[in-house]
């Protein structure tokens, strides 16, 4: 028999049904983990006090590890809280990963500030990645570059298949992928926008004139897709503009109709919300182009929902010219600026 960590050549670890190591002729990764899921719903019951060490071991076991403990993992490590208590966290193996465990079927997104609260104390060498389980669904989370939602969402019984977004728990710790990674989405976004701003400038529009639109439209693709226009509705907009003047009138009269307190009585504009932020005080009107308007409607089809307004604004200046990214910098609160919409 060969314990994990002295494998020979085009062999890999299998978790048999005793949590033993067996030597197998090229086990692909996929079949090793599937051994581990097979192995959980013949064994686990989803019991947080009684199971959840033994899940995590064998976890570590699954991922090529001779278990956890071997791999340099710390059971019940302490944690100091902010208001001078102690808490215990499920397990940490920094500077890679803490885990929480919770009850089978337990909602894990409501343990999001318990998680967060353990990962911000566990200085020094923090932990990259977080992981909150019920023993049925894995919730990763990267708080180095994404807060407020997890990475990805991982069933136990796809984790043979979407075993990339754990690959972190593998010895060499390749990097992982994620299905709900924002950073690509939101570079997108901001160089399609710089784009756009870019035209504006190299047109002649005035400088503020041209941050203020943007920024204004920005404010619109995020409250279309968080519910905080009516469905659709600048997407719609856009696609209504047959003229270069259409763009200049109906854009700026949703711009105007986001600042009246007074909503309108009728017309296209009759649902729309009165957004307090302050920043519609001063309507933009550009008439657009065929092509800023052709980019534009391709823009508003995507998933504002997922791009990070928090890292939105550096990367619409890296994308945007030396001149402009100075002038552009802090005027990107985009989703803040949504969200307070209603007086």
């Amino acid at each position: 028999m060969t314990l994990c960590g002295a494998h020979p050549a085009g062999t890999r670890p299998y978790v048999d049904p005793r949590g033993l190591f067996a030597t197998l002729p090229r086990m692909t990764r996929s079949e090793v983990l599937q051994g581990f899921v097979d192995w959980c719903q013949k064994h686990i019951t989803g019991d947080e006090k009684g199971e959840a060490q033994i899940f995590l071991d064998r976890l570590f076991q699954a991922f090529e590890h001779e278990g956890a403990k071997e791999a340099g993992a710390l059971f019940e490590e302490r944690v100091h809280k902010s208001d001078g208590g102690t808490a215990f966290a499920d397990l940490v193996w920094k500077p890679v990963v803490l885990t929480e465990m919770k009850k089978r079927g337990e909602p894990l997104q409501k343990h999001y500030r318990q998680a967060f609260e353990y990962w911000t104390r566990l200085v020094p060498n923090r932990p990259r990645y977080v992981i909150l389980c019920n023993f049925d669904e894995f919730l990763v989370f990267d708080f180095e570059t994404q807060m407020d939602q997890p990475m990805d969402s991982i069933t136990l019984a796809n984790l043979p298949s979407q075993r990339n977004a754990l690959a972190f728990l593998y010895p060499e710790q390749p990097q992982p992928s994620f299905g709900n990674d924002r950073v690509p989405i939101t570079a997108q976004a901001a160089g399609e926008m710089a784009g756009v701003f870019r035209s504006f400038i190299d047109r002649g529009i005035e400088r503020a004139h041209a941050q203020r639109y943007i920024l204004q439209l920005l404010v619109c693709f995020f409250a279309e897709d968080i519910g905080l226009l009516p469905q659709a509705f600048v997407t719609l907009l856009l696609e209504e503009c047959v003229r270069p003047a259409d763009t200049y009138d109906l854009v700026q009269g949703l711009f105007n109709a986001m600042n009246s307190p007074q909503p309108a009585a009728g017309g296209r504009y009759k649902d729309i919300r009165y957004f307090n932020g302050g920043v519609f005080a001063n309507a933009s009107a550009i008439e657009l182009t065929d092509l800023e308007l052709v980019k534009l409607r391709e823009i508003s089809k995507r998933e504002w929902r997922k791009v990070q307004p928090e890292i939105f604004g550096t990367l619409f200046e890296a994308s945007s010219n030396a001149d402009e990214r100075h002038a552009f910098r802090k005027k990107i609160g985009v989703r803040q600026e949504a969200c307070c919409a209603m007086a």
